[in-house]
């Protein structure tokens, strides 16, 4: 789901002021604001890598910089799955984007719990494939956002226990 991060262009769908996309953006701050790549050709490709929409020095500034891209979005516009990525790529902490506000998903405790989330989300894949061959389009896209949000609790498991305290401590 967020496997490689490229730099968010300018024009991003995401209605960002260029300026929240510059200021932020240093190349030296290990932590990665994203959003999946929307485009169908690169997901039907292969090469779907999220853009990148700022770089943070820590979790924290990274939590609060999505606050502030959450204010900054169009309401107007779907939910979306913001994500925190480290410099190896590897995803840190998720959330659900819209309305102004995010909802961050809580990571899995255990391997154990990380395969049934990948069960369960794949479940909900195929049922949405079938929705879709039912004509169904709606039922299909509400099935693939809760197979991605379960997907979003997939936090590596270096970041598994310090993403949870995170939010502990957010709350």
């Amino acid at each position: 789901m967020f496997d490689h991060v490229t730099l968010a262009s300018p024009m991003s769908p995401t209605g960002l002021p260029i300026a929240f996309l510059s200021a932020s953006f240093s190349p030296d701050h290990p932590f990665a604001l994203t959003l999946p790549n929307a485009d169908p050709a690169a997901a039907l490709s292969g090469m779907a890598q999220p853009e990148a929409l700022a770089r943070f020095a820590s979790l924290t500034d990274a939590m609060q910089g999505a606050v502030t891209a959450v204010g900054q979005m169009d309401c107007e516009t779907a939910p979306q799955i913001l994500a925190v990525l480290d410099r190896d790529d590897r995803l840190v902490l998720a959330g659900l984007a819209s309305s102004g506000a995010i909802a961050w998903c809580h990571p899995v405790q255990s391997a154990t719990e990380a395969r049934s989330v990948v069960i369960e989300a794949s479940a909900l894949r195929a049922q949405g494939a079938r929705a879709g061959d039912w004509c169904e389009p709606d039922l299909a896209a509400r099935l693939r956002q809760r197979a991605d949000l379960l997907e979003a609790r997939l936090v590596d498991p270096l970041w598994r226990s310090f993403a949870a305290r995170a939010l502990q401590i957010a709350a």
